[in-house]
């Protein structure tokens, strides 16, 4: 199986919302967008997804962000990498905005901004790694990475992060066995209330 790993493109746009979507809900009955759009209908929430991916203001969320790994013509995974430092929470409630949406999603995801993990200007943040259920081999997690360490080498990063939720042993243990360690995790009642996990880890490697 010949993996390549490219940058995503506006074309890209579904593939992208479903990683945003699958991402944040973790197998969970609802996630971090579910919150923010206070809906919980899937395609309503991919259809704001893909709006939120396409706007002018680059958030975290925007597809720029994204690489995707491709198994011949087919799209098998998609993971996020994204600067901190240039895509804020501002820019996050900008990019939001500009699609009708206020900031009024400060109190409900309260619960998820306990546990988030600070960061530093100098750290490169992975996020939203999926891969498709026919492809799930290790090969294709390790490439996207991979790609995605690659470029924050290339943009002067010398730290890598990863959030994990506290559960979700699969991307926990792929990041551990491409050398990633463990630098902290916050725990909280109210985050366990709220997504019934305990909380959130973050991984690490030094590049």
């Amino acid at each position: 199986m010949t993996i390549t790993v490219r940058k995503a493109s506006e074309t890209d746009i579904d593939i992208v919302a479903q990683a945003l979507l699958e991402g944040s809900r973790a197998g969970k009955k609802i996630g971090l967008f579910d919150l923010v759009f206070n809906i919980s209908d899937t395609e309503l929430l991919l259809g704001h997804l893909k709006r939120l991916a396409t706007t002018s203001t680059k958030s975290y969320c925007h597809f720029s962000n994204f690489f995707i790994a491709m198994v011949g013509t087919e799209k098998a995974g998609v993971i996020c990498g994204y600067e901190p430092r240039i895509a804020t929470h501002e820019i996050f409630t900008k990019a939001l905005e500009e699609i009708g949406f206020d900031e009024s999603y400060h109190e409900r995801i309260a619960a998820y901004l306990l546990c988030e993990g600070e960061t530093d200007n100098k750290t490169f943040v992975l996020d939203f790694l999926m891969v498709q259920p026919e492809f799930k081999t290790f090969d294709v997690y390790k490439e996207l990475i991979g790609k995605s360490m690659l470029t924050a080498r290339l943009k002067g990063y010398r730290k890598v992060q990863t959030p994990v939720e506290i559960g979700s042993a699969e991307i926990e243990m792929i990041y551990k066995k491409l050398g990633f360690t463990l630098i902290d995790e916050k725990r909280s009642e109210y985050y366990k209330e709220q997504f019934d996990r305990p909380g959130i880890l973050r991984l690490q490697m030094i590049l």
